[in-house]
């Protein structure tokens, strides 16, 4: 067992000299770059707010009835305020925070902290009916079109 643990402990330290000796390498997208437009998925976002908002809205005018087809509406609604909550937290985290969030960039803290804002505030949009939550999630979506703005081409 001793042997195997100074086996693994070398191949850990060979790995991590490597790795600290090697030139940086620039985070490159996930897929060729180019194919996708950073304006766009925030445009996609805000649709998916407005959806999220819709949501809310119905799910109010739901709530007090109590017949099947309103109950069976108020569920779809439920359901679709969290497809379209959870959408907002995918983009962030699969595209934006993986792909566009760069710790070499001067304003990399405010831009995490940006774009977790817009987590956060999609989490609290799946957990509540509340219009402010709606209105906070829009807003903290607004707050990142200065970072991605629309290219005309």
């Amino acid at each position: 067992m001793k042997k195997f643990t100074n086996v693994v402990v070398s191949i850990i330290f060979a790995l991590g000299t490597v790795l600290l000796l090697s030139p940086s390498v620039q985070a490159h997208c996930q897929i060729p770059c180019g194919i996708y437009d950073d304006h766009a998925r925030v445009q996609s976002m805000l649709e998916d707010a407005a959806t999220v908002e819709k949501s809310v809205k119905l799910i109010a005018e739901l709530a007090g009835k109590t017949d099947a087809q309103s109950q069976n509406q108020l569920v779809r609604w439920v359901m679709n305020k969290e497809t379209h909550a959870q959408k907002i937290i995918a983009t962030i985290s699969d595209y934006f925070l993986t792909q566009r969030i760069n710790p070499s960039q001067k304003d990399y803290v405010e831009r995490l902290i940006k774009h977790h804002a817009v987590i956060i505030a999609a989490m609290k949009a799946k957990q509540n009916t509340e219009m402010n939550y709606v209105k906070k999630l829009r807003e903290s979506i607004e707050a990142l079109l200065p970072y991605y703005p629309e290219h005309k081409h």
